[in-house]
C-alpha cells in the first residue's frame, strides 16, 4: 500500500472515531508500526491531525476534557462483578472515538433517575443504561424512554408495546446461553439436569432457555429450576444445599448454575459431602467472570460482557449523528455468548436412563 493510500485511511479513521492508535493501524494494514509513526508525523506536521503518546486525534482533543470534546454517560447497575467488564468494553470504543465516559453508578434497587439526571446536567450527549429492572418486567422502566438525550440500553430491551417508541439495544442471548449449556451437558450423557439461578433480570431469560432445551433435547426430566434466596450462617444459599441434596437422592449429576459464585459455592458443598468433580458431578455455570478462579476451574458460559459494551458505544454514536449529519436509525443488536469447557463438566459416562 502506497503511503498515500494509508494515510487516506489514517485520516478517515480520525473523521470517524477522534483518534487512532499506531498498533491498531499497524496490525489492520499488515505494516509495520514504525511506518504508521512515519505516517502520523508527516500527518502532523501537515496540520491534519495532532500526535500523541501511542496515536493520534483529531486537532483540537489533544487532552482528554479537553474544550469540544464529548462526554457519554454509562449508568450500571453496579460496578463491579458482570458489569465491570461492560464498562472496559465502552471505554475501548470511547477511546477510538476520543469521547470521555462518565460513569454513574446506581446499584441494584436504587433510584436510577437522579443518577441520569446529573450526567445530563453535565453536558452528556448520550447515555449507555443498564437498568436495575430487567425486562421481564414491561413497566419497570417505563421512564427510560422520557430521557431527554440519546440513549441505548445494555443487556436491557425495553421497547414496543411496553413504550411508545422504540428504544436503542445491545444485549446477550442469554436465551441461547442456557440451551447451551444444557445441550453440553446432554452431550455428556446427562438426561437429567439441575438448574440454580441467583436472582436477577438474566435468570428470566435463562429459565427461557431451560424450557427450550426441554423441547430441542427432547429431555424426558423436566430440568428442576430452584430460585437462589436466603443465605444461611454459612453465607451458602438454603436452597443450594437443599438442591444438592435432592440431586444425590434422586440421581441427578448435571448442574447448570447461575452465577459464577453460585456454582463455586456448590463445588465445595459437594466436597463436604466427599464428592469429586468433575468424576461425580459435572458443573456448568453462567457468566464466566470468576469461573475459572473456582477450586475446581468451572466449565462456563460466558457472555460478550465487553463487545456488549463496545457495541453500545458504537451505536450511540451513531445515534448522536457523529460523522455525520444524519443519526443512524434505531438499532436491536443481540450476541450470542460462548462456552468455555474446563474441568468441571467432564463427568465420567453416565448411564442413559439417568
Amino acid at each position: 500500500m502506497l503511503a498515500e493510500e494509508r494515510q487516506k485511511l489514517i485520516l478517515e479513521h480520525i473523521r470517524l472515531y477522534g483518534r487512532v492508535r499506531a498498533v491498531d493501524l499497524a496490525r489492520e494494514l499488515n505494516v509495520a508500526e514504525v511506518t504508521i509513526r512515519r505516517d502520523l508525523n508527516g500527518l502532523h506536521s501537515a496540520g491534519m491531525l495532532s500526535r500523541i503518546h501511542g496515536g493520534a486525534v483529531r486537532r483540537g482533543q489533544e487532552q482528554p476534557g479537553s474544550p469540544g470534546q464529548k462526554l457519554v454517560g454509562i449508568v450500571v447497575p453496579s460496578s463491579m462483578y458482570y458489569f465491570s467488564e461492560v464498562i472496559r468494553g465502552a471505554e475501548s470504543a470511547a477511546e477510538r472515538f476520543g469521547v470521555r465516559l462518565v460513569l454513574g453508578v446506581s446499584d441494584y434497587g436504587a433510584v436510577e433517575q437522579d443518577r441520569v439526571r446529573r450526567m445530563i446536567a453535565l453536558g452528556v450527549e448520550g447515555i449507555l443504561l443498564a437498568t436495575a429492572a430487567g425486562d421481564s418486567d414491561p413497566g419497570a422502566a417505563a421512564w427510560v424512554e422520557d430521557i431527554s438525550v440519546p440513549t441505548v440500553l445494555m443487556e436491557r430491551a425495553f421497547g414496543s408495546p411496553s413504550l411508545k417508541r422504540e428504544m436503542d439495544h445491545v444485549r446477550t442471548d442469554h436465551r441461547a446461553g442456557a440451551v447451551l449449556a444444557l445441550r453440553h451437558l446432554y452431550g455428556l450423557g446427562h438426561r437429567s439436569i439441575a438448574v440454580a439461578m441467583s436472582a436477577t433480570p438474566t435468570s428470566y431469560w435463562l429459565e427461557l432457555g431451560c424450557r427450550d432445551a426441554r423441547e430441542i433435547l427432547g429431555l424426558t426430566d423436566q430440568p428442576e429450576v430452584v430460585q437462589l434466596g436466603r443465605v444461611g450462617g454459612d453465607g451458602v444459599p438454603a436452597e443450594l444445599d437443599q438442591l444438592l441434596d435432592r440431586c444425590l437422592a434422586n440421581g441427578t449429576r448435571a448442574f447448570f448454575v447461575h452465577n459464577d459464585m453460585a456454582a463455586a459455592l456448590l463445588v465445595e458443598l459437594a466436597f463436604q459431602r466427599g464428592l469429586r468433580i468433575p468424576e461425580d458431578i459435572a458443573v456448568v455455570a453462567y457468566d464466566d467472570v470468576t469461573a475459572s478462579m473456582a477450586p475446581v476451574p468451572l466449565t462456563a458460559v460466558s457472555p460478550p460482557k465487553h463487545a456488549v459494551g463496545s457495541l453500545a458505544l458504537e451505536q450511540l454514536m451513531r445515534s448522536i449523528g457523529y460523522g455525520s449529519t444524519i443519526a443512524g436509525p434505531v438499532s436491536h443488536l443481540s450476541l450470542l455468548p460462548t462456552l468455555h469447557i474446563r474441568e468441571s463438566c467432564g463427568a465420567r459416562e453416565i448411564p442413559s436412563d439417568r
